[in-house]
């Protein structure tokens, strides 16, 4: 029987890798990151794990450090966020063109200018598009879990893709809840023998990685990674299942909350889903039919889940944790186009909050369910700002 724990965010994930034991592990500090590799470090000080740990000079290096380590055949993982993450921005989408399976935590941070280390979505939002999976946790379990899973999505044969698992820093990071870690055994049986494709290390096939690619075959490899971006899909369903079968806790791509005759709906990632669950219960208690959706799977955008999940609603409040100038956020977006093709598609408004870590409140979200309710709102919103 598993231990129950109380751990911080950062603490769980450095848990989750310890069990898993990575080949290659390059990485360099950034709040709110920092008590992963500093956690994992002990563990290989202790030889608690034979991970070959690589204290790189910046961000961009550690990428570069695990981006070969993948191509040689290795089971590589890291952590980063904020500017860098930003730093990795080259690398991210040489990670994903090559198809190295790494694994890497995000704790999530605003972007700097003015400078502030406090917790908001622009980082993963700006690598939304850069070929990586991200998955996005709510609490420090989903934090262990949701790192667990990674790995098997990851280098599963039909993806094949660099994933982030995201969590609100210091929110997550940094908080210390209970948690339940699996037994050691189970994990490595969940994850796996790592089996490399065509590594570079394999002298007997040679391989090239990282040719320049003209006009005339680039867009072939874009397509192919796109493909897999969408098995992936498929791929994550199937681990999660599978997933809460070893660990009695159910996950899924999207998660609804009382949303059988729910009239109103909004829809969150992160640690935003917990406090907003609260309100619903608070609001069902007085007689309205309000319910909620949880992102849990951004990237690939779970788009027919969330389509199902939406139909019949009245109207739709979308909660993005990182702005967008001139235009809606990005969740806003993929809801948009998510519910487009509903015969009587509910009315769809943009909230975005929480910028530099700004808290969100239970009333907060109870005023924007009024907003749903009475029609109000404007297309964008920007909730708690002082203006």
């Amino acid at each position: 029987m598993s231990e129950k724990l109380a751990v911080n965010g950062d603490t769980a994930i450095a848990m989750a890798w310890k069990q898993i034991n990575p080949d290659v592990v390059a990485a360099y500090p950034i709040t709110p990151q920092t008590i992963i590799v500093e956690a994992f470090s002990d563990y290989v000080h202790d030889g608690q794990v034979d991970t070959e740990y690589v204290c790189a000079e910046s961000e961009h290096s550690a990428l570069s450090i695990c981006v070969g380590s993948s191509a040689a055949g290795a089971r590589v993982a890291t952590a980063t966020a904020s500017a860098g993450l930003a730093f990795m921005w080259e690398m991210l989408y040489i990670a994903s063109s090559m198809r190295t399976p790494i694994v890497m935590a995000i704790a999530n941070r605003t972007l700097s200018g003015p400078i502030n280390i406090h917790c908001d979505h622009s980082d993963a939002m700006g690598a939304r598009d850069s070929g990586w999976i991200q998955i996005f946790g709510e609490n420090v379990q989903e934090a262990y879990d949701n790192t667990v899973m990674a790995f098997r999505i990851a280098e599963h044969m039909k993806v094949r893709l660099p994933t982030m698992t995201c969590i609100d820093g210091f929110i997550i990071t940094h908080a210390l809840e209970r948690f339940e870690p699996l037994e050691d055994e189970a994990v490595k049986k969940f994850i796996g023998r790592y089996e490399a494709v065509r590594p570079l290390l394999d002298l007997k096939n040679p391989t090239t990685y990282g040719p320049i690619a003209m006009p005339d075959y680039y867009f072939e490899i874009k397509y192919q990674l796109a493909t897999a971006m969408e098995e992936a899909v498929a791929v994550t369903r199937k681990v999660m299942e599978e997933f809460g079968e070893l660990s009695g806790r159910k996950y899924d791509l999207v998660e609804g909350y009382h949303l059988d005759d729910a009239e109103y709906v909004i829809v969150a990632m992160g640690s935003t889903a917990g406090t907003l669950r609260f309100v619903v219960d608070k609001l069902r208690a007085e007689g309205k039919k309000v319910g909620s959706l949880k992102i849990r799977l951004f990237r690939p955008f779970p788009a027919e889940d969330v389509a199902k999940m939406l139909k019949g609603k009245k109207a739709v409040a979308v909660m993005d944790r990182a702005m967008s100038p001139g235009t809606g956020g990005a969740l806003y977006s993929d809801i948009l186009q998510s519910v487009h093709d509903l015969k009587d598609a509910p009315k769809v408004t943009n909230y975005v909050y929480g910028l530099g870590g700004r808290d969100v409140m239970p009333g907060q979200l109870t005023e924007v369910f009024e907003d749903l309710m009475k029609g109000r709102g404007k297309r964008i919103n920007y909730m708690g700002v002082r203006v």
